[in-house]
């Protein structure tokens, strides 16, 4: 038994496929460049929830945290920046694959994608851990003596928020592996 060290072999789909995309518009189709089936897809809904996700976590660490990044320590760095790459690289990617059906085979079938899935689940996972810990330590006797103390409650939803997009970036990172090794 020999063995192709060639690599995975991509096979593109021919141009004249693309018609089913864009936006119907009446009796005829619109901006068919844009790929809009790829978020009625599993892996679509997967990367438009890591991208809302991540938003949200960036917000809350911004709005609440950042007034006791001193009390919460490198735990909140950390985290902030975290969502913030996370954030960013999800949303450039969710923007390519919605422009080009041809970038998401493409990028979903090189190392890149399962790569960044799988160190984006490693990173949320640590930070949410870090932050939870740095929460419960700090904030948390400050929250039952303030009345009206808000970070708390926010700093447990973003390390809570943040254990959920690891287990997404997780299960997008398993998605990528199996799509890698099928040789498509």
């Amino acid at each position: 038994m020999t063995k192709n060290h060639r690599g995975p072999i991509i096979r593109m789909a021919p141009d004249d496929s693309h018609g089913a995309g864009g936006i119907q518009c009446c009796w005829c189709r619109c901006c068919t460049c844009i790929h809009i089936e790829f978020l009625k897809t599993l892996p679509g809904a997967v990367k438009v929830a890591e991208t809302i996700i991540s938003g949200l976590i960036q917000s809350l660490l911004i709005n609440y945290g950042l007034r006791y990044s001193a009390t919460i320590g490198s735990a909140f760095e950390g985290s902030l920046t975290t969502s913030s790459a996370c954030f960013l690289t999800s949303a450039v990617l969710l923007a390519c694959y919605v422009v080009s059906e041809k970038s998401y085979r493409l990028i979903k079938a090189s190392l890149f994608e399962i790569m960044f899935n799988a160190l984006a689940c490693f990173l949320n996972l640590s930070s949410a851990s870090y932050l939870a810990f740095s929460t419960k330590m700090f904030l948390w006797a400050q929250y039952y003596i303030t009345p009206g103390f808000d970070v708390y409650p926010a700093m447990t939803a973003a390390y809570m928020m943040s254990g959920v997009v690891g287990v997404l970036y997780g299960a997008d990172a398993y998605f990528s592996f199996r799509n890698y090794r099928s040789g498509r």
